[in-house]
């Protein structure tokens, strides 16, 4: 069984809702986009109460503070879970993605979750890495995109790079899923549902990351809807 770090109540309160939807979900409930279902929250630990974090809030938070909430950081908590350490697992409600640790732990890392990240969950691995990747924009983005099309050959690596300091490449079996944990040149982006990518970190998390992960790492992404509520 797995268990969240302790959340004050009205945490567990969205806790049992999402586990209400997941049930849903699994009786064949048709509930609508999922993804309308989040909204991102940040704790006052001044005021003592959970506050709505959206784009607008989270640029004038980055602006005044040069990074993001402490909740996004990357620090160590208390996690159980049947995995073995090395294990990544992404709660992309929460937007945090987890890097299981020997002795009950985990080190934590605040995430935003893109477009293509939306409504994917599985199993998969870490099939490759590359430091400061090429990234090649889709077919659809340098079709209604000028600024994507000029890089429809690729764009180099580098700070303006989408792709940030670090991809890690994830795989099923021997097939490229095209889904990626990436960084971002939009570190003000992080705990925020964003219009493209994957799982984007900033790029100092992202680097850590891939520093403690080997190729093939487990990676267990869990759906929209559900949360660390039950083992995985």
């Amino acid at each position: 069984m797995m268990a969240r770090d302790e959340l004050p109540a009205k945490a567990k309160k969205t806790r049992r809702t999402r586990k209400l939807t997941a049930a849903l979900i699994a009786a064949g409930v048709c509930i609508g986009p999922l993804a309308a279902w989040a909204q991102t929250q940040i704790y006052d630990s001044k005021t003592h109460t959970w506050v709505n974090y959206d784009k607008k809030k989270a640029r004038q938070y980055y602006a005044r503070n040069n990074q993001a909430p402490e909740a996004f950081r990357m620090q160590t908590v208390t996690f159980r879970t049947a995995e073995p350490p090395g294990t990544i697992i992404i709660d992309g409600n929460q937007h945090f993605l987890y890097l299981v640790q020997p002795g009950g732990q985990a080190i934590r890392y605040g995430i935003g979750v893109g477009r293509e990240g939306f409504g994917w969950a599985g199993i998969v691995r870490v099939g490759r890495m590359a430091e400061w990747p090429t990234w090649t924009p889709p077919a659809e983005m340098v079709a209604r995109d000028p600024n994507a099309a000029k890089w429809a050959a690729g764009m180099p690596g580098g700070p303006e790079n989408p792709l940030g300091a670090r991809a890690l490449y994830l795989y099923e079996g021997d097939q490229d899923t095209i889904y990626r944990i990436h960084g971002t040149a939009e570190p003000w982006t992080i705990g925020l549902d964003v219009s493209s990518g994957c799982i984007r970190m900033n790029n100092n998390d992202i680097t850590d990351l891939a520093s403690r992960i080997k190729i093939g790492a487990k990676v267990i992404v869990l759906m929209q809807g559900a949360a660390l509520y039950k083992g995985v």
